[in-house]
């Protein structure tokens, strides 16, 4: 059964709304994680509805639903279409992300995800990933990891980190989280020592799980895998990523300008629904992780 311990689901209602969900049709959750999304979605399916449902981590597997209408693939859903056709399935009507680390993954302070826990540091989503925050931290060039810390943390003195750590790690490794925060406590002023650290962590477990290349992958894979009409609803939660998607449902692509056609007209593969959604005061209460959430609803032209 779901344990609600292991993730609180973030805008629950809104974004299960936003699939506008059919008794009969075939939706995909590509975060299971603690299941809540997905048990939202299997209450308003009918009988010959289906729900797939996409998590790497083996910890997730334990959450898995009872029920005959649901599918659990262990799996990263930058494989969207390649498991869906494995299973029969080449259209669904609505896909549901929601791209925050799990409580889980933040609580079980052997994962090494959290900055309250001194832990090795390892960060993979995927137990079985052969790259962990250690080899980032131990072997990446000052350059790539200046790169990495500027990038996904946007911090500002990522050169001057990357070279305090090259500095440190060639008289010892930094094995552990304590060892990272030690190594760059001179960047870690007291009164914003919580949130440097929160970037510097989002910075190397983004490099670990590869989550912007995942996210692009799977993005690209949407517009082939939904019907026309079928609904996305994607839950992001820093601007990495909520630009990234914010810029697909609008442009069909990454970068450069959007496909036109003969007429000039933009001719991209989704539209937009509604506006930008953001959790209520009361849930952000409830939920303090749910702060910086941001969802968007998209449907298939």
């Amino acid at each position: 059964m779901m344990n609600s311990a292991y993730h609180n689901p973030v805008l629950l209602q809104e974004s299960v709304d936003g699939l506008g969900i059919k008794k009969d049709g075939v939706y995909v959750d590509v975060t299971f994680g603690g299941g809540g999304h997905s048990k939202e979605i299997l209450k308003r399916l009918g009988e010959g509805g289906k729900l797939f449902a996409f998590d790497q981590d083996e910890d997730a597997l334990q959450n898995a639903l009872d029920d005959e209408r649901f599918q659990l693939i262990n799996q990263n859903f930058r494989y969207l279409k390649q498991y869906l056709k494995f299973y029969g399935i080449r259209k669904v009507d609505g896909i549901l992300a929601d791209f925050g680390v799990s409580s889980h993954q933040f609580d079980k302070a052997e994962r090494g995800f959290s900055t309250r826990f001194n832990a090795d540091l390892d960060m993979r989503m995927d137990q079985s990933g052969e790259l962990s925050a250690y080899d980032v931290i131990n072997s990446y060039s000052q350059e790539d990891l200046a790169s990495v810390l500027f990038q996904y943390g946007e911090l500002r003195n990522a050169n001057a980190m990357a070279k305090t750590i090259v500095e440190v790690r060639s008289e010892n490794p930094i094995k552990t989280t304590d060892d990272l925060k030690k190594v760059l406590g001179r960047y870690l002023p007291k009164m914003k020592e919580n949130k440097i650290l929160a970037q510097i962590y989002q910075a190397v477990r983004i490099e670990v799980n590869q989550e912007i290349e995942v996210l692009k992958e799977f993005l690209i894979q949407v517009p082939e895998v939904l019907k026309e009409g079928g609904r996305l609803s994607l839950i992001s939660y820093h601007s990495l990523e909520d630009r990234l998607v914010k810029r697909f449902i609008r442009d069909g692509r990454f970068e450069g300008e959007p496909e036109k056609d003969f007429y000039g007209n933009i001719d991209v593969p989704l539209k937009k629904v509604g506006g930008l959604i953001t959790p209520s005061a009361e849930e952000i209460a409830i939920n303090n992780r749910a702060r910086s959430a941001k969802l968007r609803i998209a449907e298939r032209k």
